[in-house]
């Protein structure tokens, strides 16, 4: 059982999403931003069991997604960033894993700081609400 946001975890997460194919960027419902690729970088605070900072980084790219652990330090120059900035308490990322809460209503009530293009986040969030069956026993599985 994976602990959430631990190298395991990252590793179940992306194995879950193997083989998913996105929708083709301009078609009609698509999952995927208007270039076709984009990452949202999400740091986490408080994360148990020693409150450290962990920051992900959700990568949607050629039709594929995928995450990505990523170290706190700052990009070297010259390298691609991500799109969007999300940061939050491991206690508001969790209970999203789980779907007790809904990122929207974190981020309207202020739990969620945000910087960069607001547009890359919807469609991070798109991509997994529509991977969402294939993340669902990564859910169950994980411990939190």
């Amino acid at each position: 059982m994976p602990r959430f946001l631990s190298p395991e975890w990252i590793v179940a997460f992306n194995a879950a999403l193997d083989g998913v194919a996105l929708a083709s960027t301009g078609t009609e419902g698509s999952l995927v931003a208007s270039s076709g690729q984009f990452r949202v970088r999400q740091v986490v605070s408080a994360v148990p069991p020693d409150d450290r900072t962990v920051q992900t980084t959700l990568t949607v790219e050629a039709g594929r997604v995928s995450m990505s652990l990523e170290d706190p330090a700052p990009l070297d120059d010259g390298a691609e960033g991500p799109n969007v900035v999300v940061a939050l308490p491991y206690d508001v990322a969790a209970a999203i894993s789980k779907g007790e809460v809904h990122p929207t209503q974190a981020l309207g009530t202020g739990r969620i700081r945000v910087r960069g293009d607001l547009a890359v986040l919807i469609a991070g969030q798109a991509v997994l609400s529509g991977v969402s069956e294939r993340l669902a026993p990564l859910q169950t599985d994980t411990s939190y």
